[in-house]
């Protein structure tokens, strides 16, 4: 399978700087999903999934820290990247604290955004994979579709919530090797804790189901470890 880049979500408020950069990442294969405010960023990020995010931090209705901290309570790992026009110290250091991965000062080259964009997320959990960044996948009779949500095999179709799309992928990710319970809760649901836990073996349940009528595929228990998606051949 060919290797598909990542999917990012940038927020900016200069409607010029927010095309440039997005039409320069779509030339180097990046999908990008451009807002304008935070409260419209945070709706994209709550709607869609993401692989990173571009936040500036200067929004209107919802800065762009204020931003990051919402989306932190959903999702503690998503690689995040600031933009700035402001190189206070002291704005560099609340990004960090926040949980950002990067931080970039306008004026800011294009090129080396996008260098930024790539050495971040080859430090990515994603980055375990031969499929890193990729958002289809075959799972023995399965097509598996994380960015419309969808698994399909002959003569059945379902439509995934993005929590068991998140996961799956994860999954996928990790195909024939063990996902470890922490890294799917906290990248997931934000927390690693018992009532987490029990919410995931749910939706480990429903994925079985989901994926029952292929017989060369399991998604097993690693006692006290995590899970693994085995696909025999």
């Amino acid at each position: 399978m060919s290797k598909k880049k990542a999917n990012i979500l940038l927020v900016e408020d200069d409607t010029n700087l927010g095309f440039v950069v997005k039409e320069f990442l779509e030339t180097k294969g990046f999908k990008v999903d451009l807002q304008t405010n935070g409260e419209d960023g945070l709706a994209s990020f709550l709607k869609n999934p993401f692989d990173l995010l571009i936040l500036d931090v200067m929004l209107p209705l919802k800065d762009g820290f204020s931003l990051a901290e919402d989306i932190r309570k959903k999702d503690k790992l998503a690689p995040i990247i600031f933009l700035t026009a402001k190189g206070l110290e002291k704005d560099r250091i609340r990004g960090f604290k926040i949980g950002g991965d990067d931080y970039l000062t306008k004026p800011f080259s294009t090129e080396e955004l996008s260098l930024r964009i790539e050495a971040i997320l080859k430090r990515s959990i994603f980055s375990s994979s031969n499929e890193e960044y990729s958002h289809l996948f075959s799972i023995g009779k399965y097509e598996f579709n994380y960015y419309n949500r969808n698994l399909k095999t002959q003569g059945s179709e379902v439509n995934l919530t993005k929590r068991e799309a998140d996961l799956l992928r994860l999954l996928c990710l990790h195909k024939n090797d063990t996902l470890k319970r922490e890294i799917a809760l906290k990248h997931i649901w934000g927390e690693n804790d018992y009532f987490m836990g029990r919410s995931m073996d749910v939706y480990i349940t429903k994925l079985r189901k989901y994926l029952d009528k292929d017989n060369s595929i399991s998604i097993i228990n690693v006692h006290g470890t995590g899970f693994k998606l085995e696909v025999r051949d």
